[in-house]
């Protein structure tokens, strides 16, 4: 689901071309600062930069060589800033782009939505299901345009998908399983870091925020997503894209319950959180989930997103695949135990002519395939950010549905850690306790 910098160079001038990008007039240009400006962050940026009406015009960071090549990629256009305070404290910034880690990103959004800025913030949108209902609150009192950056839901596959499951094409879906599997050091986070990390050039401080207190760590500070202190590992990185990809196709809330397991088995360097994570997800719109994340295989499940309903069913990964249930009673082998004139009795049943004998005779229906044609999602994501902003109409994935889909995370933590099965409160908007 991430826009690799390879594959945004090779689409890019196709989906400038396609993009539902704002038609705003000079004088409406879109001016952004963006607080966090690591490895996706860069990647956000160059995306953004595909929008001709907005422009970034500050960056924060706590490592400056981070910041001297965002100043590079906007062509020395953004200014570089202390804090996220400082630029929020710029009149002349109408939105902000938020990819810090994970633990930070409560405070700055609270703090950008005070300061009257509409906000983008990369998933997940919430440290802990707790913060979700403050920053829900946060949006609505300011009025005040929050998106959530789960780039898959503004996909031209999963608009699609969403629109054949309305449409009954499925039958009743009551299962849906999906994996996330990598087999690489990369693919676990273990990134390699800058020669030059030190005290002098990583503002430790900052970096750490609320989170415990503890000497200059590189392995920290550039492996953030490896530390319990700083991220929900598999579950807030990769799980929520696919609970948000859910929720989008089947209009639901939240799971009622969680069940899973999760442990180290393998990468052991400069980490603390699981390297392999099964859950099962149980939702009152009647449907399981089954998601599982191996960091020791690349094997993954069929198109690694599968949707099973009665009349059919999706595989969504390189573009989109519906196979049709084939379905076809025969009774047969049960029957042939029968006496003959039993048996020859049951094929003269005009029931059973209809739903065995009959139905065996049609053709199999063949599998429907549909490409990606629309727009790279990171690059439509943020067109429907910027539509928001022009007509103050939220999108989709807005603050409610990234504190749902960061929620099924933080539960499938809570019951892996735990070991035990944990429940949600609807009516309170968050984990039972």
């Amino acid at each position: 689901m991430e826009l690799s910098r390879r594959n945004f160079l090779q689409a890019g001038a196709l989906v400038a071309a396609a993009a539902p990008a704002v038609r705003a007039a000079p004088n409406e240009r879109i001016t952004v600062g963006v607080i966090g400006t690591g490895a996706r962050a860069q990647e956000l940026m160059e995306s953004l930069q595909q929008h001709p009406q907005a422009e970034i015009v500050a960056v924060v960071d706590a490592y400056q060589g981070r910041l001297e090549r965002a100043v590079q990629r906007t062509k020395g256009r953004a200014k570089i800033y202390k804090t996220h305070q400082d630029l929020l404290a710029l009149k002349s910034i109408d939105a902000v782009v938020i990819a810090t880690p994970d633990h930070l990103h409560k405070t700055i959004i609270i703090d950008a939505l005070r300061a009257g800025k509409d906000v983008y913030c990369e998933k997940p949108m919430t440290y802990r299901s707790s913060e979700g209902p403050e920053i829900i609150a946060a949006a609505r009192i300011g009025e005040r345009m929050m998106q959530v950056g789960s780039q898959g839901v503004s996909s031209d596959v999963q608009r699609k998908a969403k629109e054949m499951i309305r449409a009954g094409r499925l039958g009743r879906i009551t299962m849906i399983r999906a994996a996330y599997n990598r087999n690489t050091a990369s693919g676990a986070w273990i990134y390699p870091i800058p020669p030059d990390a030190s005290p002098e050039t990583v503002d430790w401080a900052m970096f750490q925020g609320s989170a415990g207190k503890l000497p200059f760590s590189p392995e920290r500070f550039f492996r953030w997503r490896c530390y319990q202190d700083y991220s929900g590992g598999i579950a807030t990185d990769l799980f929520v894209h696919l609970c948000t990809t859910i929720h989008f196709l089947m209009d639901a809330k939240a799971p009622a319950r969680v069940m899973a397991m999760g442990e180290l088995y393998r990468w052991k360097e400069s980490r603390d959180v699981p390297d392999t994570l099964n859950a099962i997800l149980e939702y009152p719109e009647g449907f399981t989930v089954n998601l599982s994340s191996s960091f020791n295989n690349e094997m993954q499940a069929q198109a690694g997103f599968q949707v099973l309903g009665t009349e059919g069913s999706l595989t969504i990964g390189d573009g989109l695949t519906f196979y049709p249930e084939n379905v076809v009673e025969d009774n047969r082998w049960i029957v042939d135990a029968w006496s003959q004139a039993q048996e020859d009795a049951y094929y003269k049943d005009p029931k059973v002519i209809a739903t065995e004998v009959e139905p065996a005779k049609r053709p199999r229906k063949d599998p429907e395939h549909f490409k990606d044609e629309g727009p790279e999602p990171t690059f439509a994501h943020f067109g429907h950010f910027f539509e928001s902003i022009r007509t103050r109409q939220s999108y989709w994935e807005d603050a409610a549905a990234g504190h749902h889909a960061a929620a099924c995370a933080h539960m499938i933590n809570l019951s892996a850690k735990q070991r035990r099965l944990v429940e949600w409160d609807f009516a309170k908007d968050d984990i039972l306790t």
